[in-house]
């Protein structure tokens, strides 16, 4: 679809938004690989400072993928005694380490996960860091209804990569995190960053109980789940698709069009 054509629910081609009007759906079909796909994300938040220093406008970017076998690493645990061991334990298991310079403690995500770049200019973005927190763990929360996976919002005891606004699910045996995010923000824009878990948590289990180890660090492994366990039969796609509705609804309370391009 090109930039600007708006498609209504009965599938005219509508009017041109303007970039404050219009949040950009980017579909990314192929990883560009655990790192590179790390660093498009921080190339458009330069690019996003640069139009915000030059008052200028630009529509939100939402990015949408599926990445590769990653551990990604926060800054403070490359500091630590065993982050060597760590690494060389997530090479082991077929996990690419990498440093996010957004983000808390240790990660890791694969083929059954889906990891959500939202990236917007807004004049006061440090003020609102915690709105965005408990605003998009809502979003979030909305995407998994409507794929009948009953979600809440809240740190469970002893996750991995804790946080307030983390997203979980009941599975049969103990709450598992489904969703994690993340901010990074400059002058006059921001990104955040969600990893959600759909599919085969096993291997993540796995590797995060090896890095957490070396780390020296607490970390309960029965919270490192996937929305299957919650709800049989969910796919990645179909969590792909919840999104895109949870986003749009998003975007239309807000008086904007989502648009859909691929990057």
């Amino acid at each position: 679809m090109a930039p600007g054509l708006i498609l209504p629910e009965d599938g005219a081609v509508g009017f041109e938004a303007s970039p404050a009007e219009m949040l950009r759906w980017c579909r990314q079909r192929t990883s560009r690989g655990a790192a590179q796909d790390l660093d498009w994300a921080m190339d458009r938040l330069h690019e996003f400072r640069v139009h915000a220093a030059a008052g200028e406008h630009h529509a939100d970017v939402l990015r949408v993928y599926v990445p590769e076998p990653t551990v990604a690493f926060g800054q403070r645990d490359t500091r630590l005694p065993g982050y060597e061991r760590a690494v060389d334990a997530v090479r082991a298991q077929g996990f690419t380490p990498v440093t996010r310079r957004a983000g808390g403690r240790a990660a890791a995500y694969h083929h059954g996960c889906v990891v959500v770049d939202h990236l917007a200019l807004e004049p006061d973005a440090a003020i609102a860091q915690q709105q965005r927190f408990a605003q998009f763990a809502d979003l979030f929360v909305d995407a998994f209804a409507r794929m009948d996976v009953p979600a809440s919002v809240g740190q469970i005891p002893g996750e991995y990569c804790p946080g307030e606004f983390s997203v979980q699910g009941a599975a049969p045996q103990f709450p598992v995190k489904l969703a994690g995010s993340a901010q990074r923000v400059v002058k006059g824009a921001w990104l955040f960053s969600t990893h959600v878990v759909v599919q085969d948590a096993l291997p993540l289990q796995a590797v995060l109980t090896d890095v957490y180890q070396a780390l020296e660090m607490p970390m309960d492994p029965r919270t490192v789940g996937a929305a299957d366990q919650v709800q049989a039969g969910a796919e990645v796609e179909t969590f792909i698709e919840a999104l895109h509705g949870a986003y749009t609804a998003w975007a239309m309370e807000r008086g904007r069009v989502l648009v859909e391009e691929h990057v």
